[in-house]
């Protein structure tokens, strides 16, 4: 009913390649003539594992966009750019043949000893997920890997329902999978629409150009469902979009904290 192939099903079918490593993507992981964005950047952090001697926690990524990844195989690139005392940089290259299309480049580093500790702050919300709208798959109008996902709306209005307000709070799940890996975390902090598209009265096109996640907490020994994204576009002017959001687990924990350059097509 959701496809050929599960989230991780893609992720462990990363294999050596030539120079790299390659992976399968089917049709109905697509957004649009692309390859969904979340699973780009976990498929070049799986890849960067890879490469790592050791496996320091994830602490950022930053994703560039270049060009459409479609559907089949993508060839994916690694190397170790700087190895410090704490702090590993890392970049990846996805390929759509001789195209470069996505550039990711990952910190990972060792804890610090450090007298500083902040919390980030409790998020307040009324709703449960069982008490929110859950938003249907429509085929031909949402992207083709939102069949994969379950979203239940607790705050801020439906893509294209002329929303005043362009923020939301969504219960995020991946569907299928028992267990939550590092992989999922990254795909569940890029799976929302945009905020923007809410204030839209009709279908209306969306794309990342620039992404950077921070990861707030190395603890993902938490229950897989549900988690929530809080965003909402902070700036907007000629088309292009700045926004934010904050994952948080299924504990209310903040796992990490999200940003995004995006345009729109209307």
């Amino acid at each position: 009913m959701w496809g050929l192939m599960l989230f991780s099903e893609i992720i462990n079918s990363l294999s050596a390649y030539e120079n790299g490593y390659r992976a399968s993507i089917p049709d109905d992981w697509l957004q649009g003539r692309s390859c969904f964005g979340g699973l780009q950047t976990a498929l070049a952090v799986a890849a960067m594992r890879k490469v790592l001697p050791e496996a320091p926690p994830l602490r950022c990524v930053q994703t560039t966009f270049l060009a459409p990844v479609p559907a089949g195989f993508v060839a994916i690139e690694a190397r170790i750019l700087r190895t410090g005392r704490s702090a590993t940089h890392v970049e990846a290259r996805l390929y759509d043949g001789d195209q470069l299309a996505c550039l990711v480049i990952a910190v990972f580093g060792v804890a610090r000893s450090s007298i500083v500790t902040i919390e980030h702050p409790l998020l307040m919300i009324e709703k449960s997920a069982e008490q929110s709208r859950e938003l249907p798959y429509v085929p031909g109008i949402a992207p083709a890997f939102i069949q994969h996902m379950r979203f239940r709306w607790a705050e801020g209005g439906f893509p294209f329902s002329g929303s005043a307000e362009a923020m939301t709070r969504v219960y995020v799940e991946v569907r299928n999978e028992p267990t939550i890996t590092e992989s999922h975390v990254i795909a569940l902090a890029d799976s929302i629409p945009t905020p923007a598209l809410s204030l839209f009265n009709k279908p209306t096109p969306a794309s990342s150009l620039t992404w950077m996640l921070e990861f707030l907490s190395d603890d993902l020994n938490t229950p897989t469902a549900p988690w929530l994204m809080d965003a909402q576009v902070t700036a907007g002017h000629g088309g292009y979009l700045s926004q934010t959001a904050t994952l948080w687990s299924a504990e209310r924990k903040a796992i990490c904290l999200s940003r995004q350059s995006v345009v729109v097509f209307g």
